[in-house]
């Protein structure tokens, strides 16, 4: 897991880097198409109302401004400033720039971590001298930052010159300072308001999760896009991502690296840890982020999401003049689970009085009749809302929407319903000229040439509703205090281990000789389960060190001399020092579901819980669900529930229910183990767990626990 770094935590200093009323250009170029002289061009051009201070030892003026030698120099303490000097100069004016109390730099500098171990140290030197006066810091090697609602551009991003960003509502944070740009030029093209880009660089100090805190905390902020590339701090990026939740300010996030090459790239491109992308998706799910697979996509949700309505139980209706487009609807909603309810049968009735040959089920298909009769589409969408009771409305109306003899109508019938209903969400597919599509916008629409696009953003305002309303959890069970063993443990000492926190296992008896095994299986009762017991044999049943069904005291003779003699020739082959403790006899359960449960630690996010059912539905399925740890009862019941193969463990086909309290109870209490443990704990493997049937308990048959450093 990624390391804690002590750091100044003073809000106001970010409060400053966003919204500086001066700011200091170290490095100022007196050409404005110059890396050092664009952020003052910018500046300039935009109307930027705070005060702008040149550095310039060689100039007496840079663009029309008055220019300093030097940071010392500066008739005030800037806000924030912009370095924009070699490598081998950023120490000395960051110094300078510390010491006079400047509340945050941005260092567009390159020559740093990414260029290996050399400059990671002399970019360690920067973050101690700027923390030694609490000043912070975004870069270096950082395209800056830019709040559109000021005109502050700390950023020589050349995107701008295909149109300035238009002051808006939404935030922008990215790792990569291109992509960032992208974004916001993209974002731009598709007159998305912005109220910040942040492009955080190497993060040698400010990470996305302080920036992501940051926009939070800024009253323009509503909807926040994020790109990232690897989490170098966890802690921050949750801590942010719990804040915009209960803020309710959705965010979405493009989050790169799934494929191996992809994560290989991102750790060469940022020098940060990629994680295991499944992780990433149970983490972010949590914290109710929705991940985006494209630019397209997060620009759709992002429109959509700007006119801040989340339903929490969301349902599609939809209104539309193409029977065929209303089955492309239904079919991109089916495929991700959008509910789009039947219109109930008296008020289908009514539709069908109205027009005889609609087609008013949902979607509610009105025809190109309405070409005669627009007030058709009021009425048959105030229908549809008031009487379907559908929170999310799709209206498809293709080319006639845009068409110079309809438009004006049909926007005149949509105002009027819109009016209405200022509580649901209003999406129109249509094609129209960019004007004309500005307009239905302004009339309170977001527009989509794709219905399926707009399906999926509507499908994300439904998964942010049910973030923002979501209760908080139960606590995690407290445990007793503990201590992992300085070796790895063998089956038994895992489960003894385990027990401390309240995990049950079979009952079983560790036996060294013949006798000591058939005195355990007669106390136990046959049939009975023997195995190898060695901390050096992890995977027993590779090596025939398991045997089931062992039902007699001449079986147990046989079986444990088998057993030992599979032990010693497994543990030859191993080098070094081991260890064979004898036989494990233990109870064999029966008339249970086999489940499978561990922990395995995520390198960004720490101990991570799994679990699902054993058998070919772990191997060949792979239906598990993860979640981050510790959790109570309630998180591990619901991911006990969300599993497909749920149905096994709740009474399919005539079964008898399984125990689900006790096994959340045993997973709950898994989670707080590992989250205890520390980072010496490396995994615990349960497998198989038995859940017995309802009121019998749950109970772990088998137990592996590895340590990080063994």
């Amino acid at each position: 897991m990624t390391t804690q770094r002590t750091r100044p935590s003073d809000t106001s200093r970010l409060a400053k880097l966003l919204n500086p009323r001066s700011v200091a250009i170290i490095g100022a170029s007196d050409d404005p198409v110059r890396i050092g002289g664009r952020p003052i061009s910018y500046m300039l051009g935009q109307g930027y109302k705070g005060k702008i201070y040149p550095v310039n030892p060689n100039r007496e003026t840079v663009q029309g401004i008055k220019s300093y030698p030097s940071v010392d120099a500066l008739p005030e303490t800037p806000d924030v400033a912009v370095v924009i000097v070699p490598a081998s100069a950023a120490l000395e004016n960051v110094q300078a720039l510390a010491k006079r109390g400047t509340a945050a730099a941005i260092l567009f500098s390159a020559g740093f971590a990414e260029i290996g171990p050399e400059g990671a140290i002399e970019q360690q030197k920067l973050v101690d001298a700027a923390h030694e006066y609490g000043m912070r810091l975004i870069g270096p090697n950082s395209l800056g930052l830019i709040n559109p609602v000021t005109s502050f551009y700390g950023s020589f991003a050349t995107g701008v010159e295909l149109g300035f960003p238009q002051p808006g509502n939404v935030a922008i944070i990215s790792q990569s300072g291109a992509y960032g740009a992208h974004l916001m030029t993209v974002a731009t093209s598709n007159d998305i308001g912005l109220s910040a880009v942040i492009m955080t660089g190497n993060e040698a100090d400010l990470t996305v999760g302080d920036m992501l805190q940051m926009v939070v905390d800024d009253p323009m902020t509503k909807v926040i896009m994020m790109y990232s590339e690897g989490i170098k701090e966890a802690p921050h990026l949750i801590a942010g991502l719990e804040a915009a939740r209960r803020a309710r300010k959705p965010v979405m996030m493009m989050k790169v690296g799934r494929s191996a090459v992809g994560s290989a790239a991102a750790q060469s491109h940022t020098a940060s840890i990629a994680g295991d992308d499944k992780v990433t998706d149970a983490v972010l799910a949590e914290l109710g982020v929705v991940r985006v697979e494209s630019t397209e996509q997060m620009m759709d949700i992002a429109r959509l999401a700007i006119r801040g309505v989340y339903p929490e139980n969301n349902t599609l209706g939809v209104i539309t003049v193409s029977g065929g487009a209303g089955v492309i609807i239904s079919d991109a909603a089916d495929a991700i689970g959008l509910p789009m309810p039947e219109m109930p049968a008296e008020s289908q009735a009514k539709l069908l009085k109205l027009l005889p040959y609609a087609a008013p089920r949902n979607p509610v298909d009105v025809t190109a009749q309405y070409l005669n009769e627009m007030s058709l589409l009021n009425t048959f969408t105030d229908t549809l809302i008031k009487e379907g009771k559908y929170t999310s409305i799709l209206g498809f109306f293709t080319y006639t929407a845009g068409a110079p003899t309809i438009a004006p109508r049909l926007r005149e019938q949509l105002k009027l319903v819109r009016a209405n209903h200022p509580d649901c969400i209003f999406a129109l597919s249509l094609i129209a000229s960019r004007e004309q599509k500005r307009e239905y916008e302004k009339d309170g629409f977001t527009v989509f040439e794709d219905p399926n696009r707009a399906v999926i953003a509507i499908e994300a305002m439904g998964r942010f509703g049910q973030a923002f309303a979501k209760a908080p959890n139960l606590p995690a069970p407290s445990l007793p205090a503990f201590k992992l063993p300085d070796v790895t443990p063998s089956e038994a000492e895992a489960k003894d281990l385990l027990a401390q926190a309240g995990i049950a296992s079979a009952p079983e008896r560790v036996c060294n000789s013949i006798d000591a095994a058939l005195a355990a299986a007669n106390e136990l009762g046959y049939p009975v389960v023997m195995k190898i017991v060695s901390p050096d044999i992890l995977h027993k049943s590779e090596i025939g060190g398991v045997i089931l069904n062992v039902g007699n005291d001449a079986e147990v003779r046989q079986n444990f001399s088998l057993l030992m003699q599979r032990g010693h020739d497994a543990l030859a082959k191993i080098k070094g020092e081991t260890r064979l403790d004898g036989v494990l006899v233990a109870k064999q359960l029966s008339g249970g579901v086999e489940c499978i449960m561990g922990i395995t630690r995520d390198p960004v996010f720490g101990p991570v819980a799994m679990f699902g059912l054993g058998g070919i539905f772990v191997e060949i399925l792979q239906d598990v669900v993860l979640h981050r740890c510790p959790f109570g009862e309630d998180v591990a019941e619901q991911m006990i529930r969300s599993i497909r193969g749920a149905p096994l463990l709740l009474g399919a086909r005539g079964r008898a229910p399984a125990d689900i309290k006790a096994l959340a109870n045993m997973l709950s209490r898994l989670s707080a183990f590992a989250a205890a443990a520390g980072p010496g704990l490396q995994s615990i493997d349960l497998n198989p767990v038995f859940a017995m049937p309802e009121g019998q308990g749950a109970y772990a048959a088998d137990a592996v626990i590895e340590l990080a450093n063994c």
